[in-house]
């Protein structure tokens, strides 16, 4: 594996109903919740659990003009995007966008969780959304 890269962050899944999730995820699978909240600069709520050294992040759209109300409207629940660890996000953002990769965020952006976050355009990545997010210090 590439070097800037440290591995999978987590798998943002679409998901209609929150609630829902909860219900299946924790209580009858028995995943941990490790977070709930609101981003409002991407109109999700969301709940992370605990998936070995991933995690899984379930997205409810806030708003019906959000991204995740129109993924959900044009092709249902499921995994929206998947984001990778990476060692330093202005860094990694720049060679690759010098390497030719279309990039949704020149700079990074706050996430979930406080994450600096970014995302790559899917024509550049083979259909599939990608979010790279910085690893914390010493984060391997």
């Amino acid at each position: 594996m590439d070097s800037r890269y440290l591995g999978i962050d987590h798998l943002g899944i679409a998901v209609p109903d929150l609630a829902e999730i909860r219900e299946v995820f924790e209580r009858r699978l028995g995943f941990e919740v490790t977070g709930e909240e609101v981003v409002p600069e991407q109109k999700v709520r969301v709940v992370k659990v605990a998936a070995g050294e991933s995690d899984l992040e379930f997205l409810e759209s806030t708003d019906a003009d959000g991204p995740i109300a129109k993924f959900l409207a044009k092709r249902g629940p499921g995994i929206h995007h998947v984001a990778l660890r990476v060692r330093d996000l202005e860094r990694t953002l720049g060679e690759l966008e010098a390497s030719g990769v279309r990039l949704i965020d020149r700079e990074p952006r706050v996430g979930a969780g406080g994450k600096k976050i970014a995302f790559l355009h899917p024509k550049s990545t083979g259909g599939i959304l990608v979010e790279l997010c910085e690893g914390e210090d010493g984060e391997e």
